[in-house]
């Protein structure tokens, strides 16, 4: 057994045994336990935390070093308590998680589906994007989820059974394209998450709090070449242990005479995830290096959360 398959097993046993204290312990020790692992890192990971703090300097420059400062520490604590919370949601029944969720704009998911071409359902790494997954096919058809392996196999594997116990299937981004087209020409919802920095001909790079963005182009280029609708979908926390899906109005196409339909329908999109992290701040994951004018040392080790692996072609970070 090698050295990284020693850590990648440990690192297994570690989130098995937090599930299973989440089976357990009630909501208010449920958020001070997912309060305390994020506040754990942000003390030790100093360089996460000085991403975080560098990357909030740079999109709200009217701000005080401190209060970016205060506004990294929440989104530390926000983030180890939606680990808590995801691991507790995957224990649940789907009868006990649909009793803990509340919807708003789904009439707009249906309506979209009635066209026929299926539906783009997209967000970010914000709020609680994990319940999202969870929740939504408890009221409308299942998501096909786009997404990347973690390098750790045993959580990655883990995390599929999580994404897929309320009925969603998950197509991996690399090579996935047919699958994808499949599921739209079958009139499905499929989700893809916006917010990372995409390398190679998948990327477009758009304007995020006034800085370029390389992001995924597959978004607008699904949308503009089958015809489904683009629906941005937000998650946000409740009292009590609850939390309420919103489904926001689908985004408009460009014109067809746009000089760059992709880039302007991507720019689009990306306004809206925009418009809720300006509300919300520390919901949003500071703590990946989403603008590449950051030093690239800031991130090359472990944080709270595992490594995505890289796609072919690509290196890991």
């Amino acid at each position: 057994m090698t050295a990284t398959d020693l850590r990648y097993r440990l690192e297994h046993r570690v989130v098995l045994t937090v599930r299973a204290l989440t089976r357990v312990l009630p909501q208010p020790m449920l958020r001070a336990l997912g309060a305390g692992i994020g506040l754990t890192f942000y003390a030790v990971d100093r360089a996460h935390r000085r991403l975080s703090v560098a990357q909030l300097r740079a999109a709200f420059p009217s701000r005080s070093e401190r209060e970016c400062r205060d506004i990294a520490r929440r989104m530390f604590s926000h983030f180890g308590h939606l680990l808590v919370a995801m691991l507790e949601m995957s224990m649940r029944t789907p009868d006990e998680v649909r009793a803990r969720m509340e919807f708003e704009g789904e009439e707009r998911v249906r309506a979209a589906l009635a066209r026929g071409k299926g539906v783009i359902v997209f967000s970010g790494h914000f709020g609680y994007w994990e319940m999202m997954i969870a929740g939504h096919p408890l009221v409308l058809p299942p998501m096909t989820l786009v997404v990347r392996p973690l390098s750790n196999p045993y959580l990655d594997s883990l995390l599929e059974t999580m994404r897929s116990h309320t009925g969603n299937q998950l197509i991996r981004r690399q090579g996935g394209l047919r699958r994808i087209l499949r599921a739209l020409q079958a009139n499905e919802c499929v989700g893809i998450l916006i917010d990372q920095h995409i390398q190679g001909s998948d990327a477009v790079v758009v304007d995020f709090f006034d800085r370029p963005a390389a992001t995924t182009a597959a978004l607008a280029t699904l949308a503009l070449r089958t015809g489904a609708p683009l629906i941005p979908a937000f998650t946000m926390a409740l009292p009590g242990g609850r939390y309420k899906l919103i489904y926001e109005h689908p985004v408009e196409p460009p014109d067809p005479a746009s000089p760059d339909p992709v880039r302007e329908l991507t720019q689009r999109c990306s306004d809206v995830l925009e418009m809720y992290v300006r509300r919300h701040p520390h919901l949003w994951l500071w703590m990946h290096r989403r603008w590449r004018d950051v030093p690239a040392r800031e991130d090359r080790i472990p944080g709270m959360f595992p490594a995505a692996a890289p796609d072919e072609g690509e290196q890991s970070e």
